[in-house]
């Protein structure tokens, strides 16, 4: 990856699709999105400009950051979004943000995107402890691929089931299973409807899979062989449950992806064409 167009490693989001638009279609202008170092799905479900983030992903100067973020510090304004390389440490801006909502009488919640590992570090604790205390507007999104880079839930988590929780710090807890579009945004509706009546956060647990390795190149050998065998893309999944329940045409499916590979390749085009920065702005946004 040092060596090709993109700089770096990369965290790729396949198979945890369903998590990112069965909440963020819920969500609009004034609400506040964090995620992870796993975050594209995340961004694009929420409205984050391709252009500039795949020119951000090749540290090109048109990219939401200059091309100093890379892919894993994704920071859009326009959209209320960011995300964090460092584990659970979105935790603590989301309900900065939500704070300054409740606090300001202005609308919007705010949502953090956190995988279940992050489930186990301090922030995540401190964070809604506080969350529950003043009842902030908030949810945290934990998208469960049962695994911490190369460690399995099951070898870190002493519960089964991280929205249980929720109990400790006066929250709501919900777990959905499957990884199923539908019923995530059923489960995110309810949390969302939640937080904006002023009755507190929730901790909203989705099953979910990471298709490939924690990062390109990984190649997840230590996963049992069974257990990768069984996992399912849920992109053609869901399509074929579009397309038997007659909820769409072969048509519409075959015209929704030709205009989403149009967005793609013209993203895709603006990151490759799009200028570096140039050295002299090296310096430039620090802080002295």
């Amino acid at each position: 990856m040092g060596k090709g167009p993109l700089p770096g490693e990369m965290h790729q989001s396949f198979g945890q699709e369903p998590c990112a638009v069965g909440v963020c279609a819920h969500l609009g202008k004034d609400d506040a999105v964090g995620a992870g170092h796993r975050p594209h799905h995340v961004a694009v479900a929420h409205g984050v400009d391709l252009n500039k983030m795949v020119a951000e992903l090749f540290g090109k100067k048109t990219g939401l950051s200059g091309g100093r973020g890379g892919h894993m510090h994704l920071y859009d304004a326009n959209v209320n979004f960011f995300s964090s390389g460092i584990i659970a440490e979105g935790m603590g801006p989301g309900a900065g943000m939500a704070l300054a909502r409740k606090m300001q009488g202005k609308p919007g919640i705010a949502v953090a995107f956190v995988g279940d590992g992050a489930a186990n570090q301090g922030a995540f604790h401190e964070v809604l402890n506080m969350v529950g205390l003043w009842k902030l507007p908030f949810i945290c999104v934990i998208e469960d691929n049962k695994y911490g880079v190369s460690v399995s839930k099951k070898d870190s988590t002493a519960i089964d089931r991280n929205s249980d929780r929720a109990s400790s710090y006066a929250l709501a807890g919900e777990y959905v299973g499957g990884n199923d579009p539908d019923l995530i945004f059923a489960a995110a509706g309810r949390a969302v409807e939640r937080a904006r009546r002023g009755e507190g956060g929730t901790i909203l647990e989705l099953e979910t899979e990471r298709l490939h390795g924690h990062f390109i190149g990984d190649s997840g050998a230590y996963r049992p062989e069974a257990e990768r065998k069984a996992m399912k893309d849920p992109i053609p999944t869901y399509r074929q449950r579009l397309l038997a329940e007659n909820a769409a045409t072969p048509a519409d499916v075959a015209a929704l992806e030709a205009k989403v590979q149009t967005q793609v390749d013209e993203a895709m085009r603006f990151g490759r064409e799009s200028a570096y920065p140039d050295a002299s702005d090296a310096l430039q946004r620090l802080y002295a």
